[in-house]
């Protein structure tokens, strides 16, 4: 098999979709029958072509990127006009079999455009999903109609979890979806090994810094903990353009010294920051499916988290659901896992338990299948 795989995201640059593409990669590299081309963007000016392994090639469209974990309009229509002429260009010099494109807009355009020649496949990720994101309130209406093309002819429609392909189905109805969750590399992602029991409670969020993530609830929820006497802290973990708002929320509340904002943390750090911490938090009100949350279950960190889609998946048993978006059911949660040690330690095992039964090899065999099936039908209909 021969794949044009696009993702207008990529390592270093983006979160969850960047993240999943690059670990489905590792599951395809040196992979017997397979060959990957992928397109991708690139943080500096220019056009890179990177050898990812012997049956994988890499091709990076520069674009004047301001920050990594946030797209600005004009950079997203600087990539879509720059990886034109090379999606174009790979096409002429190569017979791919069909093409993979991460979200369906701004990447599934440009298969849109040529579906006549590849079918295609569009993996829904989150923001790509007509839904809550305040920021593209006004583009999901203005592309409403250039979505449904797009997904219309596609191949086939991948949703990263259950809450997503609801999403998916409130914007279209009769569309067609399969749900292939994320995976989490359990050999790195793993609980810490006894010690001894910290005085302090280490709370943690990992996230790109948005609207979305709703870090401002968090820190409402700590300084109530803290006013009440506790001795917690909380690491947040990520980078996005809401960080100085939120560094000027943590000096207001004089809690500099509780709320650490840690900005981007390198990968290679992240498995040991997950032990360092006792209980994860979010107050997301809309994912596709977080990875962040699966690398904390997979370290044995129960879950305190507000409503949101990929729940359905993830929560069993490893943590606590706040129905209401409301700081002090934050606030009542947080409590009820910090004050009960067997309750704790009963959500820490299911949580690693849990996240047994998410893997990247699963999840890339999963999209194998997909292949095999599109490529078989269209070998049927010549």
């Amino acid at each position: 098999m021969k794949i044009l795989m696009l993702n207008y995201e990529f390592p270093p640059i983006g979160g969850g979709a960047a993240n999943a593409h690059l670990h489905i990669l590792q599951q395809y590299a040196e992979k017997e029958g397979l060959r990957v081309d992928v397109l991708t963007s690139a943080p500096k000016s220019g056009f890179v072509t990177e050898k990812f392994s012997e049956n994988i090639t890499i091709y990076k469209v520069g674009i004047h990127k301001k920050h990594l974990h946030f797209w600005r309009k004009i950079e997203i229509i600087e990539w879509l006009a720059r990886a034109r002429p090379h999606y174009r260009r790979l096409l002429r010099q190569n017979d791919y079999d069909l093409a993979h494109a991460f979200s369906g807009f701004p990447t599934g355009w440009l298969c849109y455009r040529t579906a006549g020649r590849l079918p295609y496949i569009i993996s829904l990720r989150g923001s790509d999903v007509p839904g809550r994101n305040v920021r593209l309130q006004l583009e999901y209406k203005l592309l409403a109609p250039v979505f449904r093309a797009i997904w219309r002819n596609a191949a086939a429609l991948v949703a990263c979890s259950e809450g997503l392909k609801q999403r998916a189905w409130n914007f279209m109805p009769a569309a067609t979806i399969d749900v292939i969750p994320n995976g989490v590399e359990l050999d790195r992602f793993y609980p810490a090994q006894g010690g001894e029991e910290p005085e302090t409670l280490r709370l943690l969020t990992v996230g790109r810094l948005s609207a979305t993530k709703r870090i401002d609830m968090l820190i409402d929820a700590v300084d109530i903990l803290h006013k009440e006497g506790r001795e917690l802290c909380l690491t947040i973990a990520g980078g996005g353009r809401l960080e100085h708002q939120l560094r000027e929320a943590v000096s207001g509340r004089d809690l500099r010294g509780i709320v650490k904002i840690s900005g981007r943390v390198d990968p290679e750090n992240m498995p040991q920051l997950y032990r360092n911490s006792d209980i994860f938090i979010s107050a997301s009100f809309q994912e596709g499916m977080s990875n962040a949350m699966l690398e904390a279950m997979a370290s044995g960190l129960p879950i305190v988290t507000t409503r949101c889609e990929g729940l359905e998946e993830l929560i069993d048993g490893n943590g606590l659901i706040v129905e209401q978006d409301n700081v002090e059911k934050i606030v009542k949660a947080i409590k009820q896992l910090a004050d009960d040690s067997r309750l704790h330690k009963k959500t820490s095992i299911a949580a690693r338990s849990r996240a047994g039964r998410f893997s990247w090899p699963n999840v890339a065999e999963q999209y194998i299948r997909i292949y095999r099936n599109i490529i078989q039908s269209k070998d049927i209909s010549l």
